[in-house]
């Protein structure tokens, strides 16, 4: 792993999976004995509520409400 010309490091995809750090993820580092520790930093939201702001105004179809729900329910009147 190197430090680019910025500072970032990217961290590999199976750790990320596996400590769960999600694309905005607020990350923080200490100090440990032996070198430095990254953790995931301690956050007022929860993670869903992190996943939907993410996801908020991403949609490409322009839908009401009612007509969502109509296909979600299989009304098809």
């Amino acid at each position: 792993m190197k430090v680019t010309s910025k500072g970032q490091i990217t961290i590999p995809a199976d750790l990320r999976d596996e400590y769960g750090f999600l694309p905005h993820s607020e990350l923080k580092w200490e100090r440990g004995k032996k070198g430095l520790i990254l953790k995931k930093a301690k956050s007022s939201r929860r993670r869903g509520e992190g996943i939907i702001k993410h996801m908020k105004g991403s949609s490409t179809i322009k839908m009401k409400t009612d007509d969502i729900m109509r296909l979600t329910r299989g009304d098809n009147d």
